[in-house]
């Protein structure tokens, strides 16, 4: 939560909003938990690959560098959890529905680059370089469209249309 909402016609309480947007926000970390679980477990199966010895030393970096990227959203997915665990009973869901989207907004920039990265990683092994150069470029352009770009002017035409 941004900013404070204002009354949207639902009727509901201070708490029954942070309750729902708690739940909102639950769905969404389930969401990417497990397109992150599916995504991780194949850059795990790939040093059991014969061909994965015919790495170089960049593909082995960037590849350990997407192997810890996963492992950190998952961590992060997995923080909001916790996070709940330990701030439960204390009547601060507000904290916990702030912090949680600060988390959330963090995991999706990092599944962007975890996606660029491997698509990166697969066009190198199987194409060349320069073309897994060019399809990264691309995911990180289409993540940025799709992820910002859009979201961001849908905002915009909304917060005009309730002006």
């Amino acid at each position: 939560m941004s900013s404070p909402v204002e009354d949207d016609g639902r009727g509901e309480s201070s708490n029954q909003r942070l309750d729902r947007n708690w739940q909102e926000m639950l769905q969404e970390l389930r969401v990417m938990q497990t397109g992150i679980q599916i995504l991780t477990g194949f850059l795990l199966t790939l040093p059991f690959q014969s061909r994965f010895a015919e790495l170089d030393d960049v593909q082995v970096t960037v590849y350990l560098c997407l192997v810890c990227a996963s492992a950190l959203i998952t961590a992060l997915v997995l923080t909001s959890v916790n996070l709940h665990r330990v701030l439960f009973g204390l009547r601060v869901k507000a904290t916990l529905v702030r912090h949680t989207a600060a988390l959330i907004r963090t995991t999706i920039a990092l599944v962007g680059l975890v996606l660029a990265g491997t698509a990166w990683l697969v066009f190198d092994l199987v194409v060349n370089r320069a073309a897994g150069l060019i399809v990264a470029a691309s995911v990180l352009a289409v993540v940025l469209v799709l992820w910002v770009v859009y979201p961001l002017g849908a905002r915009r035409a909304a917060l005009r249309r309730r002006a």
